[in-house]
């Protein structure tokens, strides 16, 4: 059963920042979906599906385009025995395994607005006993939204996961990831952080550009092959450019945690369609009947568009990284 809190009977409520700044919140309908939540400060906005989910759907400017990625093909659907990509953020829970990975979120979700946190609730999948969460909320004025994933565990016995945040990137843009700080030979001797490969990235594919203080990887639509790497990222961000637009995702990185995929916590998948920026959070033993794992993004948009050079990335990125919100 889903169920709301309004503190207005015309599905409108208002959370004033310090900037003076407010968020609305609005049940509209979008992409096929007749019951999706709304959440703006009248710049930036954001789209949240309940009749399937938990998915953040739509996140850009207000009259702007949308930087997630959006599947035709799945928009409106709801039920079935299919799993389906839809598009737009998800949370999923690693090592990666079909079918374990793949639980539908084809049903519709519980939700409630708090006046500040819009809070959605999925059943627990029922292949896996693990019931997920996601508490969103837009710091208005501020161009930041938090996203926290819940991962519970409601079955009898212990399991071991790792939350997993996949943010499906609209067509045409690029990611851009950082390197870790430069230190010469010989002063320092240890490896950095690992970059991970799968059986089927190509380190020759021109999507990537492998430079000394960034990887960029371009998400072309004509491209045949699907690319994927991974690495730990002490620094914990993640960015995508597209059209004038930059996000920026934020994320915690534990030293001495223990990390999926040889000691990830960040990936980026790109095929024709989209590119997926993701987070991972440290592999984590959830006890029996509620064992739970909190992991906290917190995305910025900013209009900014940074050249492929790395002289201008640093330029554009560095100011507005000052800007962001660290996750501790």
């Amino acid at each position: 059963m889903r169920r709301i809190t309004f503190l207005t009977a015309a599905l409108l409520s208002l959370g004033l920042s310090a900037h003076g700044a407010s968020t609305t919140m609005e049940k509209v309908a979008y992409g096929g979906w007749d019951n999706c939540i709304r959440l703006s400060d009248g710049v930036i906005e954001l789209v949240v599906t309940t009749d399937i989910g938990p998915r953040i759907i739509r996140f850009g400017f207000v009259g702007g385009g949308n930087l997630l990625f959006e599947n035709p093909a799945d928009m409106g659907k709801t039920g079935g025995s299919e799993w389906r990509i839809y598009g737009g953020h998800r949370f999923w829970h690693a090592p990666e395994a079909f079918p374990r990975t793949y639980s539908l979120d084809n049903s519709p979700v519980e939700y409630e607005w708090t006046g500040t946190i819009l809070k959605l609730r999925q059943a627990p999948e029922s292949d896996t006993g693990i019931r997920k969460e996601m508490e969103v909320t837009l710091h208005a004025g501020l161009g930041r939204v938090t996203v926290l994933h819940r991962a519970t565990n409601e079955n009898p016995w212990e399991i071991e996961l790792s939350p997993w945040s996949l943010t499906a990137m609209a067509a045409g843009g690029r990611a851009i990831l950082p390197h870790e700080e430069y230190r010469p030979h010989p002063d320092y001797l240890l490896p950095a952080r690992p970059l991970v490969l799968w059986h089927y990235t190509d380190m020759s594919d021109p999507r990537w550009s492998w430079g000394r203080r960034y990887i960029q990887l371009r998400q072309d639509p004509s491209a045949a092959t699907k690319q994927k790497i991974g690495v730990l990222n002490s620094l914990g961000w993640a960015a995508y450019a597209l059209a004038g637009d930059l996000f920026i995702k934020r994320y915690a990185y534990r030293p001495g945690a223990v990390y999926p995929d040889f000691g990830c916590n960040t990936e980026v998948f790109t095929d024709s369609s989209m590119l997926e920026l993701e987070s991972l959070g440290p592999m984590t033993r959830l006890g029996a009947n509620g064992g739970r794992v909190e992991y906290t993004e917190e995305w910025h948009l900013f209009r900014a568009q940074p050249g492929d050079q790395e002289s201008s990335i640093d330029e554009v990125l560095d100011p507005l990284l000052a800007q962001t919100t660290a996750v501790p």
